[in-house]
């Protein structure tokens, strides 16, 4: 059976429970990272060398990045469906998965830590805004995209929402000012009434 490292209120723990749930595939799960360490410890640095998490093994493969994750279950398990087979299709999703990790990312790390995992004697409220403003900017270039795209792949649900997702329910849970993104709102609704994402991915914020 596949096993899952990793807690599950991180985000990119969050996208493989998320595809896992998707694809119906039974795996085991160990809280890993956080409060609960081990991923700085010689046994998971074997199988991770960054101490990030989530890391996957299914049978002799151990996988970490949580987008790879979610290409390779996709791939391996839903074919034609999350994972498209058309090569252009497929490098739409590949590009915006991309764009998650190298953009939208950077500014919600600063709000979310700065609002949930700080005190409030700790907090720099300086900071937090500015890294809103730079998130903001982020979610304006999907807010485009998507008045042009039911989804961020494309007309259907792809893995290209998976790991935009969780942090969609950051950006509109999080107690902050928050512009009127009309068809991002509307994408994410959509997002939302799916069972598999209200389960791993709107269970508060921790």
């Amino acid at each position: 059976m596949l096993q899952l490292k990793g807690r599950i209120n991180s985000s990119n723990v969050m996208k493989a429970l998320w595809v896992l749930e998707e694809i119906g595939l039974d795996y085991e799960r160990e809280d890993v990272g956080g409060a609960f360490g081990k991923n700085h410890e010689a046994p998971y640095l074997n199988l991770n060398p960054n101490g990030r998490i989530p890391t996957i093994i299914d049978g002799d493969l151990v996988l970490w990045e949580s987008n790879s994750v979610v290409r390779y279950l996709a791939a391996t398990h839903s074919a034609g469906t999350l994972w498209p087979t058309d090569p252009a299709a497929r490098a739409r999703c590949d590009m915006w998965m991309d764009w998650q990790l190298t953009e939208l990312v950077h500014g919600m790390v600063p709000v979310f830590h700065g609002l949930i995992r700080k005190t409030p004697e700790e907090r720099d409220m300086d900071a937090i805004a500015a890294a809103r403003d730079d998130w903001a900017g982020k979610w304006r270039i999907l807010d485009d995209h998507l008045s042009r795209n039911t989804y961020i792949g494309g007309d259907t649900f792809t893995m290209a929402d998976i790991p935009i997702g969780p942090l969609a329910y950051r950006w509109y849970e999080l107690p902050i000012e928050r512009e009127d993104f009309t068809h991002l709102h509307r994408w994410y609704d959509l997002i939302c009434t799916r069972p598999a994402f209200q389960k791993h991915c709107m269970t508060g914020l921790s």
